[in-house]
């Protein structure tokens, strides 16, 4: 039996450099981690998969051959373990690919501690693969031979004379600073110089950079492209591939630094589908939502119609209806595709969403769903610029706002901005009030944006933006996140 004051350890392959391809069991096994040991390859976004009271250890080795602190790493393994926690020992690719993971597994058993081995995959393929490249293509390679770019700690090297003879692909990991002498190695003992060569810098990530060549020129190549780790060199004539096989860099957001300034709550969704279509991206939250709810839901006998202008009017609405009976009655309107997509995870069906994506769109168009004199609950937040006095006199209903979150500005120093603005080219407004902060953070310096495209969401956050002097470049045809998406992508 296993004691129960004793934990495990789980040693996880995290695939690498992104965290899609990081295995289901994988992300299971973070989730359920009371510590987790990473070091330097590990997508951040995979990190925050662990519990919000995990102990996060770091533990990289950057461009070294371990020794001292794999020793380090094997021990705090074991002494967690014997702590009575489960320990997440997360890597990049796979744990047993030049992972060594094998040394953690030795001196964790001198423990008998209970441990599972989680695959990853390896960048010995998964690279390769992402810049177009395939490690076996019939008539070109039936086999591929993945090698270690380091020396060993004695500096022994590889075998070249038999590894030039070999017919196949090979497979260079962690060998940018050796480059010279794997080339050189290779054409010393046979290797064609006119060989194809690809050496592929931070492989499946949005800073991924593929620098083609031959063995006698790929050195200088790689030099004048200033290569950096981690990289990989792929060599073979599979690499002659690439230019009919590459995908990565065709997505229709390739090469677009996009900066993404909403809410933190929000951002999740909006960043992952830009990345998803291959543009980098930053995050920098200028507002933060909060609850702000109160009201006495037997007050809703007295309306007949609700109208929701955002995602957040649903969320923090339908988050404090205690019974959602009391909303039978009434008629129910919504601003967007979103507004409508949160509010059917209630179950609730909207009467109706005008075409345009706008609060004043909605006044209108209750009409059509209330007699006159009837009241109508605009909900939305403290900032809204609801006009419910001109809508009341204009269209003869009883408009009243009910506020259910506070958006509160996150103001950063002007350096601050300065450094991330320095990183990406479009910057992407979805309200005023994130506006309003972007430029009271800036302090109003619009020189900093001389280069930078300003995107807008719909004409609100636009005319906010035009009467601070900003220039925009881009407003969405359809007034949300997926048309924000859609304009970066024409341009």
């Amino acid at each position: 039996m296993v004691n129960n004051k004793m934990g495990k350890v789980y040693i996880i392959g995290a695939g690498c450099g992104n965290i899609d391809l990081l295995t289901l069991k994988g992300k299971r096994c973070i989730e359920e981690a009371d510590c987790v040991v990473y070091d330097r390859l590990i997508d951040p976004k995979v990190l925050k998969l662990a519990k919000a009271d995990a102990e996060m250890i770091y533990l990289g080795k950057g461009n070294t051959e371990g020794g001292v602190i794999q020793d380090e790493i094997n021990k705090t393994l074991a002494k967690k373990a014997l702590e009575g926690k489960v320990v997440a020992r997360v890597k990049g690719g796979d744990p047993f690919v030049f992972g060594r993971g094998g040394e953690e597994i030795e001196e964790i058993v001198k423990y008998s501690i209970p441990f599972e081995i989680i695959p990853g995959i390896s960048s010995s393929i998964a690279v390769p693969e992402y810049a177009g490249i395939p490690v076996t293509h019939r008539g070109l390679a039936r086999s591929f031979h993945v090698f270690t770019g380091h020396t060993m700690e004695n500096g022994e090297w590889h075998d070249f004379s038999t590894i030039a003879k070999l017919d196949g692909t090979l497979v260079f990991l962690m060998g940018i600073k050796n480059l010279d002498l794997i080339t050189g190695d290779l054409i010393k003992n046979g290797k064609n110089p006119k060989t194809p060569v690809a050496v592929i810098e931070k492989g499946t990530s949005e800073n991924q950079r593929v620098t083609v060549g031959t063995l006698e020129d790929i050195v200088e190549r790689a030099k004048s492209e200033k290569i950096v780790p981690p990289a990989i060199t792929i060599i073979g004539d599979v690499v002659n591939m690439r230019e009919t096989f590459k995908w990565f860099e065709n997505q229709p957001l390739s090469g677009k630094k996009v900066l993404v300034t909403r809410d933190t709550n929000q951002s999740q969704e909006f960043s992952e589908k830009l990345r998803i279509q291959g543009a980098t991206v930053r995050e920098l939250p200028f507002i933060k939502i909060e609850n702000a709810y109160n009201f006495d839901e037997k007050d809703l006998k007295n309306y007949s119609a609700l109208l929701f202008n955002s995602p957040n009017g649903v969320k923090y609405f339908m988050e404090n209806i205690k019974d959602i009976r009391s909303l039978g009655h009434l008629k129910i309107g919504v601003v967007g595709a979103k507004t409508d997509e949160l509010l059917r995870e209630y179950k609730i069906i909207p009467d109706f969403i005008p075409e345009k994506y706008m609060g004043t769109e909605l006044a209108k168009e209750v009409q059509n769903y209330t007699k006159e004199n009837d009241k109508v609950l605009f909900i939305t937040s403290d900032i809204s610029p609801a006009n419910c006095e001109k809508w009341s006199e204009e269209y003869n209903r009883k408009f009243e706002k009910l506020v259910v979150y506070k958006t509160g500005k996150h103001i950063y120093s002007k350096d601050e901005v300065e450094n991330v603005l320095n990183e990406i080219e479009y910057i992407t407004f979805l309200s005023s009030s994130t506006v309003e902060a972007f430029n009271e953070s800036i302090q109003g310096d619009l020189k900093l944006l001389e280069d930078k495209k300003i995107v807008s969401i719909g004409p609100v956050t636009t005319k906010t933006l035009n009467e601070l002097g900003y220039n925009v470049a881009l407003e969405a045809k359809v007034f949300d996140v997926d048309g924000v998406i859609a304009v970066i992508g024409e341009k």
